[in-house]
């Protein structure tokens, strides 16, 4: 497989986990961190269920991630998210050294790009647009059921 199908597949996995969360009255936001081709860790946001404004679906990944490898650093990991991290997520990915983080739909109010750009560990890839179309239709869904 090359890359791009990777994200592809990986990205797939991460949508599961978004409509999860839409399923469950969560925003539909889901992630999982891949390492050497294998998924380590899936999550979705759990904000509502556990009442924890930081029970987001990275921050989940991260801490079952770290588990998974018994320990803090995910430098060799991939984070595949359906909706741009926000700064939160992002400056707790810088912590993990994540290697290379591959997001969906961007979010233009909230995502880390707007509010904090350098927020990141310096050696960290970022690719965006990975089935952004599927991710931003999900979101939109949700919203509007809420309306």
């Amino acid at each position: 497989m090359n890359r791009l199908s990777d994200d592809n597949y990986f990205m797939k996995q991460a949508l599961l986990e978004a409509e999860t969360a839409f399923d469950s009255g969560e925003v539909p936001v889901g992630a999982v961190i891949a390492c050497e081709g294998k998924i380590i860790a899936r999550a979705h946001n759990l904000t509502e269920t556990l009442n924890d404004v930081t029970a987001h679906a990275e921050m989940q990944a991260i801490t079952a991630a770290a588990a998974a490898l018994g320990g803090k650093y995910l430098k060799e990991c991939t984070l595949y998210v359906t909706v741009e991290p926000c700064p939160m997520c992002a400056g707790a990915l810088a912590w993990a050294q994540i290697a290379r983080i591959v997001y969906g739909a961007g979010d233009e109010k909230r995502g880390y790009s707007t509010v904090a750009p350098a927020i990141l560990h310096p050696k960290t890839q970022v690719s965006a647009g990975v089935s952004a179309e599927e991710a931003q239709a999900l979101m939109q869904r949700f919203f509007a059921g809420k309306r």
